[in-house]
């Protein structure tokens, strides 16, 4: 990063700087993934009955919004160089472009392992591979530059830049707003879950279903079910349990078994004479 700000600002090149901008986000989005899986490991307490888990959903969010801000900026500048160009000297950039997409997909190889499994992780790893798509652009800038000395190609692919930044911030931002407004997981069919629990022996109807994610490979499920003629709550909710955990993965489930509704009620009246009349 320090390297293509330095050689960005000697060459003239803002493909460069976008690209050094876009690892200073990087720098502070690893450091804050690092705070936030540590907070995340810590116990539950009275307060936070759920622990602190949705701290590294909270870091991703803010990952994706220093990715849109990034991206805001480098079209400011693209579309000021585009218009009053600057010289630049192509050599020096080409040649540190070059390094730089190396160090980025060195970086990714270490991110690539673990970013399936942690939303935090993978969020970081957006930001490196773009980074190294980044770079990637910045050498075609160069190559223009040197070749055919089209000095608007560094603005324009810097432009191509904030958009793998923004569309890679989009994507996460995405992801952590259903976490945090409590969506279903994307990967869960809530109508296959509802008539998993319908078609239970013993349930009757099911009603308040909820499917929320906490964290990363944390889901929750409640629901309040209704018991058909003769079954026990128990034996129910327990059968609910087995197969949600069988059939969608779910290992966190709440059941509320309920009565079933009484039976259908007769009214009845008495005569003037005292017989009973329905």
């Amino acid at each position: 990063m320090v390297v293509e700000a330095g050689v960005g600002f000697w060459t003239g090149s803002l493909a460069l700087l976008a690209d050094a901008g876009h690892m200073l986000a990087d720098a502070g989005a690893l450091a804050l993934a690092l705070v936030a899986q540590r907070v995340a490991t810590r116990p539950r307490t009275a307060q936070s009955t759920f622990g602190f888990r949705r701290a590294e959903v909270l870091a991703a969010f803010a990952n994706g919004m220093v990715l849109a801000g990034v991206a805001v900026l480098i079209v400011k500048e693209a579309v000021e160089r585009y218009f009053t160009p600057v010289p630049i000297r192509a050599m020096p950039m080409l040649g540190t472009a070059i390094a730089g997409l190396f160090v980025n997909l060195a970086v990714a190889a270490i991110l690539v392992r673990d970013q399936k499994e942690s939303v935090n992780v993978r969020a970081a790893f957006l930001h490196v591979l773009t980074d190294a798509l980044g770079s990637a652009a910045a050498i075609v800038a160069g190559i223009l530059v040197v070749t055919v000395g089209f000095v608007r190609a560094d603005p324009l692919l810097s432009v191509a830049i904030a958009v793998l930044v923004a569309v890679s911030g989009f994507r996460v931002l995405k992801e952590t707003a259903g976490i945090l407004l409590e969506a279903a997981p994307p990967d869960l069919d809530v109508s296959a879950i509802q008539r998993t629990i319908v078609e239970t022996p013993g349930v009757g109807a099911v009603h308040d279903l909820h499917v929320w994610r906490i964290s990363e490979r944390f889901d929750t499920l409640t629901a309040h079910v209704t018991l058909a003629r003769g079954a026990h709550g128990t034996d129910v909710s327990r059968r609910v349990s087995e197969r949600l955990l069988a059939e969608h993965g779910l290992d966190h489930v709440t059941i509320q078994p309920e009565a079933p509704p009484p039976d259908e009620v007769v009214s009845v009246r008495a005569s003037r004479d005292g017989r009973k009349i329905r």
